[in-house]
């Protein structure tokens, strides 16, 4: 609620777990190609450009306003995402200190 934007947590491979959007629509669904590719490589995304649009999920048209992977022990275990609502199409500072916020402790819960 504080971000302000829908949230999906992944495993290395499905959604797990949602916040704001139906769970119906993003249960078990599988991640895209392009947050595979960011999980692997330890990076992160913010969407501080409207016109680059990165999508998590896979067969979902709703693009990614932050993306960061989990990391626990040293290996990726999955990656935290806030989701565009719509009405906004870049990421805040106070978004992106939230999902490394989540990032991090969702990471040391798994430890």
């Amino acid at each position: 609620k504080l971000a302000g934007c829908p949230v999906v947590v992944f495993d290395r491979d499905h959604v797990v777990a949602t916040s704001g959007v139906t769970k119906k629509e993003f249960n078990e669904r599988r991640v895209s190609p392009e947050l595979e590719e960011l999980m692997e490589s330890r990076r992160q995304f913010f969407a501080e450009d409207a016109s680059r649009k990165f999508y998590a999920v896979e067969g979902v048209e709703q693009p990614a306003l932050a993306c960061l992977p989990i990391l626990s022990s040293g290996d990726v275990t999955g990656a935290v995402t806030f989701l565009s609502n719509g009405n906004r199409q870049t990421v805040s500072e106070l978004q992106k200190s939230l999902v490394n916020a989540a990032a991090q402790f969702l990471g040391r819960q798994v430890e």
